[in-house]
């Protein structure tokens, strides 16, 4: 390669990087937020806060602890890393994928060398880095098999995909960063393995794809996938191979390199573990994709949005459209080439068989992963698409070249450079949309956490103890931990799905795959479901207390998850004595057992707990009904009334938008034309309620400090949930400790 091809090349691998770059830096200006509400968004470093505020934040805390004291976990019980932050009480033993802590260490360690910047800075800015090199590796790959204007397509294809820039902007400090990356330098590097005459390149590609393996397993706890990609479709064509009595030679060479390589490094730096992962999580995973393993209880995992099934148009929406469609018709054009062997030596000389038939097979998986995994799985669908869709853009530019030899038009004659220009225009053409079409979507963007959050978890971590647990939904977990410094009940990792199989051969796991579980969504929305406040209280004290040992007691002695919850709603709003009465008497529970269950249910020293309540989950509160008033018995849970929004009053008329009408002059109200059992008119010093139909099943509840209106079942008129997040008033259980615009602490 001379100077100038390496100028060239030079100078498109940087410009890759910068529309990459550039296209994410503009989250950091908040444009979609109006000036007058930034600073809300923004931290006192003046960057926005992380735009995922769930794994984000994990991630930065595991930092901090590793640079603390030289591990993820908060701390060390026989010989193991716990994390005592999350799934508390008891913790978890920490397992999770160190690669994207270590790499925030290091550039936190090595900036700090010339000033100081703060550590959640560096983890803010590591995704806007780390994101485009993507297309630069795409660039090299799809060169290898092309000319520069599909290698060129390849990388600002893979750059401006919508998902994978929406989840590589700065703030989202996440291990998505990896999943377009990895993938593309290990099947890269295998391919050449394959491809390579010469036995010494083999063991050379074939070492590094493994050893990248190896790293790809340190950075997403879903890595395995790619293995068995790998491995599978190798073994399936190495069969074909020789039935056809082919040669097989250099395919199970280079396999053998990459599998033992793989294994004996995962297993050897990372521990046997990550073995037991890939022989059992994958069975699990795709059990899941069927049923829910967490059965009977409620599965918390269906209210994320990115693991919903998605339709086909969600693909292009993620993938990107013109990526999508042009890597479509480009497999289906390989096929025709590959088939015809003029066209073959003058096209695609470069790609084999197997190669073609891997693409294919990469992007079939990757499309069936994301219509039963959901939409979060379009990332692995990335990297086969971009590759195809680059190879298809050379391959219009070569069989322009092949139309202009032949001498069919005499424009090429007349133009010399015509193929180059038409090129350059398709290139253009598909390539400024896309990075058009991203932009928008990133000036849209709004952090996840606030000053209200970030407020209410400092004063947390400044005004209780430290053994203080905190309660809230899911969601906020992991910032909550994070910033506070104290444990939660439940975050963002939820039941634990990524060791659910895995667990069951790990000791330390005590029960197994029985906990985690999504057992701790059920409790935490039962306790807001219920209108019984001393029930409420107590299934809150149990969870900060003994955590799931109570529930998990008593499957052990009735063989029922469904039994055993039946009783635990029915103790823990009881006196001891009382409890104590009912376990024996009414479920023939001997006194040991009833003691036993009594010192979970009704421990002498209850842990300190805060219970954290936000508006934002308030306006999205729906699935506190069905969750807390889940029946286990049969696994399903009602869809509850329960909406609400904001309204505006005209001539005296309220209307909302979730269909309310009222008269505020008479009182009358109307909610798609049903009047309801009660309305309630709630403002800062002033809660007016009254009943209009005892035939209504729902009430009306205005909030005029907010300007918003709910509709709620009428069951739920006194339920802790809307003494709590409605009217803000508290209970004689729940005392108001802390609150300011939109969040709320109670103890």
């Amino acid at each position: 390669m001379g100077k100038k091809q390496i100028g060239i090349t030079f100078a498109i691998v940087i410009a890759i990087f910068l529309i990459g770059f550039f296209i994410r830096l503009d989250y950091v200006r908040l444009p979609g937020v109006p000036n007058s509400n930034k600073a809300f968004y923004e931290d006192q470093n003046g960057l926005p806060y992380m735009y995922e505020f769930g794994d984000s934040y994990y991630h930065y805390r595991l930092t901090k602890n590793f640079l603390e004291h030289g591990y993820l976990g908060d701390t060390l019980i026989n010989g193991r890393q716990w994390d005592l932050h999350s799934y508390y009480p008891p913790g978890v033993p920490m397992d999770y994928p160190p690669l994207i802590v270590y790499i925030a260490a290091f550039f936190y360690k090595f900036i700090n060398l010339f000033a100081w910047v703060p550590l959640l800075t560096v983890c803010f800015w590591i995704p806007v880095f780390i994101g485009p090199l993507a297309g630069i590796v795409a660039y090299f790959f799809t060169k290898r098999f092309t000319n520069q204007y599909g290698a060129i397509a390849a990388g600002i294809f893979t750059v401006t995909s919508p998902l994978y820039a929406l989840r590589t902007v700065p703030g989202f400090f996440d291990t998505d960063m990896f999943i377009v990356l990895f993938p593309l330098v290990i099947i890269w590097l295998f391919v050449e393995a394959v491809q390579s005459r010469k036995r010494k390149m083999q063991i050379i590609f074939a070492g590094l794809s493994a050893f990248w393996m190896f790293v790809f397993s340190m950075a997403w706890s879903g890595w395995y996938y790619l293995f068995y990609i790998v491995f599978l479709f190798s073994i399936v064509y190495l069969i074909g191979s020789k039935l056809k009595k082919n040669s097989i030679k250099d395919i199970g060479y280079t396999l053998l390199i990459f599998t033992i390589g793989s294994l004996s490094l995962i297993s050897i730096l990372t521990g046997f573990s990550k073995i037991i992962e890939l022989i059992y999580e994958p069975s699990a995973l795709i059990k899941m994709m069927g049923k829910s393993p967490w059965a009977p209880w409620p599965n918390v995992y269906s209210l994320v949005s990115e693991l919903a099934k998605p339709s086909a148009i969600a693909v292009m929406a993620n993938v990107g459209s013109a990526l999508f469609l042009v890597g479509i018709i480009g497999i289906i054009w390989m096929l025709r080439v590959l088939i015809n062997s003029e066209l073959k030596k003058r096209l695609l000389d470069r790609v084999s068989w197997f190669f073609y038939l891997f693409l294919f097979s990469w992007l079939l998986i990757g499309i069936t992963l994301f219509f039963k995994g959901g939409e979060r799985f379009a990332l692995l669908l990335i990297p086969p698409i971009v590759i195809i869709a680059g190879i298809m853009i050379g391959n219009f530019a070569e069989y322009l070249e092949l139309l202009k030899d032949k001498g069919k038009f005499d424009i090429f004659k007349r133009w010399k450079n015509l193929t180059g220009i038409i090129a350059m225009i398709i290139l253009l053409f598909i390539s400024v949309p896309a990075v058009i079409s991203v932009h928008k979507t990133i000036s849209t963007l709004i952090p996840s956490a606030n000053d209200d959050l970030w407020n209410v978890s400092e004063w947390i971590g400044n005004n209780t103890p430290k053994e203080t647990v905190i309660i809230s939904n899911w969601s906020r977990g992991h910032l909550f931990s994070a910033i506070a410094d104290r444990p939660v009940a439940f975050d963002g990792r939820m039941g634990y799905m990524e060791n659910l199989a895995s667990r069951k051969k790990d000791a330390a796991f005590i029960y197994g795959a029985r906990s985690p579980s999504t057992s701790r969504e059920y409790w935490t929305d039962r306790s807001l479901s219920t209108s019984d406040e001393a029930l409420s209280y107590g299934i809150l004290s149990m969870l900060a207390t003994t955590g799931d040992n109570a529930c998990l007691t008593l499957e052990d002695y009735t063989g029922s998850t469904a039994k055993s919850v039946e009783i635990l709603n029915n103790i823990l709003g009881l006196n001891k004595e009382t409890a104590m009465n009912t376990l024996i008497n009414n479920y023939q529970l001997s006194e040991a057992q009833a003691n036993i269950i009594l010192k979970l249910t009704h421990p002498e020293m209850v842990a300190p707990f805060v219970l954290v309540t936000t508006d934002e989950i308030r306006d999205n509160a729906y699935f506190v009904f069905k969750f807390g008033e889940w029946d286990l018995n049969n696994n399903n849970g009602k869809d509850y009334t329960y909406a609400i929004a904001s309204y505006t009053i005209a001539e005296n008329i309220l209307r909302s938008g979730n269909g309310i009408l009222m008269d505020m002059k008479t009182g009358d109200v109307t909610w798609k034309g049903n009047t309801p059992y009660c309305v309630e008119l709630i403002s800062k010093d002033k809660i007016e309620k009254r009943y209009i139909d005892t035939k209504g099943s729902f009430c009306v509840i205005v909030l005029l400090d907010y300007n918003k209106v709910a509709v709620i079942d009428k069951n739920f008129e006194n339920s802790v949930f809307t003494k709590l997040f409605l009217e803000k008033s508290g209970t004689s259980y729940f005392k108001l400790i802390y609150k300011n615009q939109t969040a709320a602490v109670w103890e």
